[in-house]
């Protein structure tokens, strides 16, 4: 395209029509900064932004008129498709990846400082979250905005097991686990016939519902005063200064006493239990279970025209969604030492949600970056901490207009004929 086919009025159009709209936007939250009871104009901030923004859009305007940014703009519009076949004979990189990401894994707790072991934790637990979730929204296709309910009851079970029936953190994980997939069961029920919206507003008040209980029901869970939550033990080895039971973990093995151990154990424990739950995931995606849920997020009429009980089926990815993420709440409460219901609030289903949605509906690869990336970047950004949601709502914009389907599409490995087999 030559230098006289651009128009640079349009150009100047489009950048006018974003300066304007940052302002709007950012005006009133970058421009006006309280001060007590008073306030004072920040001019000079809010001028920078929409110079950035004016001169950015000017410059993408002027790009998507030439041929490059036409074919650019026209790939991303035409590519769209949420699963990709791969051919038969296909053979896939994450056979060498995986052996190299476990071995750095195992090796993070030794070398890094306690910060960054406590902040790769709570990855983990948003990556347990997110494939939980993914089992429900993504390969299901039911929208669950109450997801955090079953995040709380996994962690409220050992909190309350611990306090009322002396139970640990080994007996109460896999029971946190059943107790989550039979709250699962018990929502699974009364949304069989709902679906979109409907389904979204059932599940909302269920966290919701879960929230309230947690609050008001004082005399078994403290209300907001909040509950314990028991440290895992090394064969009865606690991860404490002194002990009262018996030896702790630091005397038994003769070291000096370091709160970093309970960390270094608690990621271990994870780091084991999310490869088991990737492993598990990922054959049930193979399994004619998991072909039922993607059944049933395509065409539910179908699906049941095919003789699929569609009852079966969505209660068991509610169940196995929920189970995960009751596993994940033990692991947050015993991770933290101490929960309350302010950690259970819908802000966090938004969180998941936005994990399963970034990473790609379905992806589980896609579900483990977008976890360690909406958990790990606030934590890089405290020193902006004000403006980290407005950057989160400006991320989320920007993936639905150039990645809609989420950072990593759904991969199929296609099928090749077998010998003897008439093409």
């Amino acid at each position: 395209m030559n230098q006289t086919d651009i128009s640079y009025k349009k150009s100047f159009t489009d950048a006018v029509i974003a300066g304007l709209m940052a302002l709007v936007v950012f005006g009133p939250i970058m421009g006006v900064m309280l001060d007590g009871y008073d306030f004072n104009l920040e001019f000079e901030r809010v001028f920078i932004i929409i110079a950035v923004v004016f001169a950015g859009r000017f410059l993408m305007s002027t790009f998507f008129q030439t041929e490059k940014g036409k074919a650019m703009a026209f790939r991303y519009a035409n590519n769209h498709d949420s699963v990709k076949v791969l051919s038969p004979d296909h053979k896939s990189k994450m056979v060498w990846i995986i052996p190299l990401v476990m071995l750095i894994g195992l090796v993070i707790p030794f070398i890094a400082s306690k910060y960054i072991l406590t902040v790769v934790i709570l990855g983990l637990i948003y990556v347990l979250l997110g494939l939980g979730l993914n089992i429900v929204v993504g390969l299901a296709g039911l929208l669950d905005l109450g997801f955090v309910g079953f995040y709380a009851i996994g962690a409220y079970s050992l909190a309350l097991g611990y306090e009322h029936l002396g139970l640990g953190f080994w007996s109460m994980l896999p029971i946190a686990a059943i107790l989550a997939a039979f709250a699962g069961a018990i929502l699974g029920f009364p949304v069989l016939r709902m679906h979109g919206d409907y389904l979204a507003i059932v599940t909302l008040g269920f966290g919701e519902i879960i929230r309230l209980v947690l609050t008001n029901w004082i005399e078994l869970t403290n209300g907001p005063n909040g509950m314990s939550a028991p440290l895992p033990t090394l064969f009865g080895l606690e991860f404490k200064r002194r002990s009262s039971t018996g030896e702790t973990f630091h005397e038994f093995f003769n070291l000096p006493y370091d709160s970093a151990y309970k960390y270094m154990f608690v990621y271990l424990i994870l780091f084991v239990v999310v490869w088991a739950v990737l492993f598990i995931k990922h054959r049930l995606v193979k399994m004619p279970i998991g072909r039922a849920w993607e059944a049933l997020r395509e065409d539910e009429i179908a699906c049941r025209s095919l003789g699929l009980n569609h009852v079966l089926v969505k209660l068991s990815a509610f169940m196995m969604g929920a189970s995960t993420a009751g596993i994940a709440g033990v692991f947050f409460a015993t991770y933290q030492g101490f929960i309350n219901p302010t950690s259970f609030t819908f802000f966090e289903s938004a969180l998941i949600l936005a994990i399963v949605v970034l990473g790609g509906m379905g992806s589980t690869l896609g579900v483990v970056i977008a976890a360690f990336c909406l958990t790990v970047l606030p934590e890089l950004l405290r020193e902006v901490a004000q403006y980290r949601i407005l950057l989160f709502g400006i991320l989320m914009v920007v993936m639905m207009i150039w990645k809609p389907r989420g950072l990593v599409n759904v991969t199929r490995t296609g099928f090749s004929a077998k010998k003897g087999v008439i093409k």
